[in-house]
């Protein structure tokens, strides 16, 4: 079976982390150099201890908070006005933290204003400077054909004529169209290769290395959306529908602004920007708890498992993480060791590889309690849906509608599916489509406050259930 092919990850690469670590490291040479300029005693300890706690506070602060104002992911096809006023209002929002932070402790009297002054301007510039850098280099490295990003257009006419324009001409985004469908025989320019029909996207996507899909169809066309989405249920690619303009009002969709023209967000996700990253700091701090509280628990299981049978004391199997990257579940092992010969087998009622140990563990989803480690290392989340096997995946893909759009976010160690009756083993397509619905209704509801009703529901009743064998 044809596996799924997967965009690029926006989230965390060594690329964005050295920006990050640079973004810190402006924040301190500017503090440190304002005092330098602006304090009698200079940076050295003879000065008020509050103006080198406030430079290591707000270096801190600008490594956890500026993630959430969107400064490290992909600003193709976006107005640079936009980053540096995201940079500036990120600036903002940490300076203003410390500056709080020196009134809770009443220290703000002993701040010098002229150094306090200078070390927000002489940051904020900097920000800006090294942003203005990175935008010219990327665009002169694109505008030379490096760091292309194929794209696919579906429609075309007046609209998608103009978009083609735009990114023929602004060649710093770095976008290439590789092909183009329009259901008719409009003439198309000769550097574009012609899709003949909508069955042939997908394949297309995956063997041109295609990375985003832009609908430009007229509101009348709106069933060929559902045949797109249709059509590429299994890759996780990006797409946008580009609508036209006099349309905007019939849509409640969320809408951006792309190279200059209206973009719907057919598949974007709510935990993004500040609530992404609220809830990204709440399962590192909740599975931090937890692990320390649970510290003694875990150690017996692990004492047990091993005396129950010969073998490891954690199972690790690979399964889909966020946007199809492959990682390894921990869990405690609560079967005897086996050979799969390339397939998941799930467990069955008396199933015989089972423990007796495994059997308790598994009635309670004691087993799953490693799986706070995945949520240290950012590979999953406390809530979300559940990570299926990979030979599971490859199975329903192409029966369960939607299967692959799960995947969008971190899989979790409980769920919606989970706390509404959905856990454990899915021996029929019917209970996988049913988790699989609760898993999308997740995905398009999320709220920080649902979370919290999911652990509390999943640690008053959740643990145990009658199809957890």
């Amino acid at each position: 079976m044809e596996s799924a092919s997967f965009p690029e990850s926006e989230r965390v690469t060594g690329a964005h982390a050295l920006y990050r670590l640079f973004d810190a490291s402006l924040v301190v040479s500017c503090g440190l150099a304002a005092a330098e300029w602006r304090l009698p005693a200079g940076a050295n300890l003879t000065a008020p201890p509050i103006h080198l706690f406030l430079i290591a506070f707000c270096t801190l602060a600008a490594l956890l908070i500026f993630p959430a104002f969107r400064l490290y992911g992909s600003w193709r096809g976006r107005q640079l006005s936009e980053l540096l006023l995201s940079s500036l209002a990120a600036w903002c929002t940490v300076y203003a933290l410390g500056i709080l932070l020196s009134f809770l402790m009443d220290q703000s009297g002993v701040i010098s204003f002229p150094w306090a002054s200078t070390w927000f301007a002489l940051t904020a510039l900097s920000l800006a400077g090294l942003r203005l850098g990175v935008y010219a280099t990327l665009g002169a490295a694109r505008d030379r054909g490096l760091n292309q990003k194929r794209v696919a257009i579906v429609g075309f006419g007046m609209l998608g004529r103009d978009l083609w324009r735009r990114v023929a001409q602004f060649r710093t985004t770095g976008y290439e169209v590789a092909g183009i469908y329009t259901g008719t025989d409009e003439r198309l320019p000769s550097s574009v290769r012609r899709l003949n029909s909508l069955e042939c996207l997908s394949a297309f996507v995956r063997n041109n290395g295609v990375r985003e899909v832009w609908i430009v169809l007229p509101m009348e066309q709106g069933q060929i959306v559902h045949e797109v989405l249709f059509q590429l249920r299994n890759d996780l690619v990006d797409i946008r529908w580009i609508p036209d303009v006099m349309s905007i009002r019939l849509l409640g969709h969320r809408i951006d602004n792309f190279m200059g023209l209206p973009a719907i967000q057919l598949n974007s996700l709510p935990a993004i920007g500040i609530r992404g990253w609220a809830k990204e700091m709440f399962d590192r701090a909740f599975s931090t708890c937890a692990l320390i509280a649970l510290a003694p628990v875990m150690i017996v299981i692990a004492v047990l498992v091993k005396l129950s049978s010969p073998g490891p004391v954690l199972f690790k199997q690979p399964r889909l993480g966020v946007d199809g990257k492959v990682f390894n579940v921990y869990k405690f092992r609560t079967m005897t060791v086996h050979e799969e010969h390339g397939t998941v087998t799930q467990a069955t009622r008396n199933d015989a590889r089972v423990t007796r140990i495994g059997a308790f563990l598994r009635a309670t989803s004691l087993d799953e309690l490693p799986q706070f480690f995945n949520v240290l290392k950012g590979e999953m989340s406390v809530v979300g849906p559940r990570p299926h096997a990979l030979a599971h995946n490859e199975l329903y893909k192409d029966v369960v509608d939607r299967y692959m759009m799960r995947h969008r976010v971190k899989p979790g160690i409980t769920g919606w599916a989970q706390v509404n009756g959905y856990r454990g083993q899915t021996e029929t397509v019917h209970k996988m489509r049913a988790r699989i619905e609760f898993d999308l209704y997740y995905i398009q509801n999320w709220s920080f406050l649902m979370d919290l009703r999911i652990i509390a529901r999943t640690a008053l009743s959740g643990w145990t259930g009658r199809n957890a064998y």
